[in-house]
Formats: structure tokens, sequence, C-alpha cells
């Protein structure tokens, strides 16, 4: 049920200069499908629908050990040969698995299962600690509420960090998380810290990335030693305040790259970079790609 209502809401019609989606869930028997917490869904569309569809999200069932029907695995092989975005979430990862999908690719699912799943498809190389894990054509997510996180990626990925960015702040989630092990941790790039004194400098932070941010200047100002704010900030956010300044400066990068026409020296100055060279730099190793190509991607115009 989770997982339904979590894909819902995120590709749900939405409005106001936002992408509407056209969302639908299918099965292979229509009809009443009863959720894990005893709710009844009654989905009207079959497995035909797959073939109008840009992205196929599979989602968690009960019965996952069980690989599911044939129809279910060529329905999911036809929409990946036919060009289709083929997802998975949490466990629905075993139906990619069972499909042939992912063999040869990288791919992550609840950790809870992240042994069983290597285990019964060797030819998977299984990243356990992976918030998400794309490998082009097919994407793969964690378990429960890391499914945000997978759709929030492919938000990002298709159209950009400020479209991704919006939808985050309407369901109120930070609109980025990182780090090793991610899935265990409390949200790493939090849009609201529950530490007030914490929240204080991290607000502050974000009104001033255009300036050197020393993890020592931070600290004094939240009042407490380098070694207090350090693990105050990692309880509060699952990382480092180093880790923490350079999202949030790529991700304020990405969002001015997107909606203005700011040349890249003037945004690597706004954003706290010593010169586009170092933002460059940065920018290649989050997203693959330079400034000025990312631009020509997602330049969204009024």
């Amino acid at each position: 049920m989770l997982a339904v209502g979590l894909v819902a809401e995120v590709f749900g019609v939405r409005g106001q200069g936002l992408p509407t989606f056209d969302f639908t869930l299918c099965t292979d028997r229509p009809g009443q499908v009863l959720t894990d917490v005893g709710v009844p869904l009654t989905i009207t569309h079959g497995l035909d629908r797959l073939a109008a569809a840009d992205l196929v999200i599979a989602l968690p069932w009960a019965d996952f050990r069980t690989p599911p029907a044939p129809a279910v695995l060529a329905a999911l092989s036809a929409a990946q040969e036919r060009g289709s975005l083929v997802a998975a979430h949490c466990v629905g990862a075993f139906a990619l698995a069972a499909a042939g999908l992912l063999d040869g690719r990288r791919a992550t699912t609840h950790w809870r299962f992240a042994e069983l799943l290597a285990g019964r498809h060797p030819d998977v190389v299984v990243e356990a600690d992976a918030l998400y894990v794309d490998e082009g054509r097919i994407i793969t997510g964690a378990g429960a509420a890391a499914g945000f996180d997978l759709c929030l990626h492919l938000l990002r990925r298709e159209y950009g960090a400020a479209t991704a960015n919006a939808i985050a702040r309407d369901l109120v989630l930070p609109s980025h998380r990182d780090g090793g092990q991610a899935q265990y941790l409390a949200a790493p790039a939090p849009e609201d810290c529950q530490d007030d004194r914490l929240a204080e400098v991290l607000t502050w932070a974000r009104e001033h990335l255009h300036q050197p941010l020393p993890v020592a200047e931070l600290a004094r100002r939240a009042l407490m030693s380098r070694r207090s704010f350090a693990r105050r900030f990692a309880a509060a956010t699952g990382t480092t305040p180093h880790a923490w300044l350079r999202n949030l400066r790529l991700s304020s990068a990405e969002e001015l790259l997107e909606t203005t026409d700011l040349p890249v020296e003037e945004i690597a100055r706004r954003v706290g970079y010593g010169s586009a060279a170092v933002l460059r730099e940065q920018f290649v190793r989050r997203r693959g790609v330079p400034p000025r190509s990312y631009r020509r991607s997602f330049t969204r115009t009024p």
C-alpha cells in the first residue's frame, strides 16, 4: 500500500507549471487486488497498458519469492525492448531479475532482501547500500520510503533539478539524499531540522552559499565545539557538514543553470566555488556532464 501511494503521490496529476503525468495502475489479473494492509484496490487495466508506457515501475508484492506469471515477465521485457524506462521499487527488483533485465547490471533492493536477490540471481551485481541504482534504461530503488528517492531521481534525470525540487518541497521531502548505507540514515540533506540550534545554522548557510563556510565558522554560530558540532550534525542529517554543503552548492548550481541565463562563472561565484573550473570538476563528478551541457538539456524558459 505504501508503494502504491508513493508512486501515485509523485506521478499524480499536477499543475502550476509542473509536468502532468498519465498515471495508471495495471496488473495481469484486473479486478480486486488485496494490499498488505487489507485494503482492496480495484485495478481495471491489464498488461496491455504497458505497451503505451514511457515509464514502467514494478512495485513490491507479498509473494515476491515466487516469480511473477510468464505474461508479466514477457510484458516487462517487451517494454524494455521497446525503449521504455523500466524501474523497480523495493522487492519489485525481483520481477526485473526474473525477467532477465538485471543480468550483468548493477541493482539494489530493500537491504533486508539484498542477499536473497544476489543468491538467486548471481549475474546481478547487487549494491545493498544504495538508495537507487541507475543503469540507463533500467533503474532500481531500495525499500520502503526510499521509493521517493527513486521517483525524485527519475524526475531530476528527465526534467531537471528545479522540477524535482519543486515536487519534493510539495511532498515535504529532502530533494536529494547521498551517502553509503543511506537507506539506514536520516535524511542527509534535510529541508527541516528538528535541532533548533542546527536549524538556524543550516538556514544561515543556505543564505550565504556565496562565501566560504568552514566547519569552524558553522560550529561557532551553533555555539558548539567543532567536535560537538560534527557529532550533532551527523545525528541530525546522517552526513558530514562538508558533504551536505557540497550537495547544497551543486543543487543550487543546477537550479540556476536551469532557470537563469547567468554565466557559469557567475553561478560558480554565487554557490561558493572559487572558479568555474572548480564547479565544472564537481559538477561532472555528480552529473557526468559539464554545466553547459546540463544547461542545454534542462533550460526552462518562463
